[in-house]
């Protein structure tokens, strides 16, 4: 019931802020605090040769939408380095489907080279999934990680670079990539289902205690007798 109240919570809390008028991320450097859950936008060119692609990753699911809900792909992890300046945002510009038979053999993706513009939401992080052991960056070319470290960038590439991630949600599609993100309240009714079973099963093992021990106590009462 909590998870499920606290991905409500998100959910409204996203809804109000993505009201108010969208951040330019141009205009300065703007902290986690500020941007976070908020409409962005951002003016600048992608450097692609340093993108990341984010393995073992769930199709984003549209609102009331379930196929292909289980096909696994890849986060797309590009940094855009802003207009006039050195810092750098890192992108997360959508979903790509992976080679169930080769992994390293990614599908096309298509980036422009020339100044860009690029609105979406702020985020923390692009989500993390479970990985065994420390991740180190890989030198190696194209970079599949299992999860996304923004401290760690910026370290290994010595640049400045903004405390959040912009979640690319508007698109033409020319790049290939899926944005349609799926909501925060995706999985609330799987939460109330789990409550419920909780629930019940408690309420099962007490009928089953209540009923033992009033059989239990009639059957003493007729010894006694």
């Amino acid at each position: 019931m909590s998870r499920a109240h606290q991905k409500i919570d998100l959910a409204e809390s996203m809804a109000a802020k993505q009201k108010l008028p969208p951040l330019n991320l141009n205009a300065r450097a703007w902290t986690l605090e500020e941007a976070s859950q908020r409409r962005v936008v951002a003016k600048g060119n992608f450097l692609p040769a340093e993108t990341i692609w984010l393995d073992n990753r769930p199709r984003p699911i549209p609102l009331g939408g379930v196929e292909n809900a289980s096909q696994s792909g890849f986060y797309v992890m590009t940094p855009l380095r802003l207009a006039g300046t050195e810092t750098i945002v890192w992108v997360k510009r959508g979903w790509a489907p992976r080679n169930n038979e080769e992994r390293t053999q990614l599908p096309p993706v298509s980036t422009p080279s020339e100044l860009t513009e690029v609105e979406g939401i702020a985020m923390a992080n692009p989500g993390k999934v479970l990985e065994l052991g420390n991740s180190t960056a890989s030198a190696s070319r194209p970079r599949i990680e299992q999860n996304f470290d923004l401290d760690k960038e910026a370290q290994s590439h010595a640049w400045p670079q903004l405390p959040f991630i912009l979640q690319e949600s508007v698109g033409d599609g020319v790049d290939g990539l899926m944005k349609n993100w799926t909501p925060p309240t995706t999985g609330v009714d799987r939460h109330y289902a789990y409550a419920f079973q909780w629930f019940a099963l408690a309420f099962s093992g007490f009928l089953f205690w209540l009923i033992t021990g009033l059989m239990q106590q009639q059957k003493c009462g007729d010894k006694s007798e």
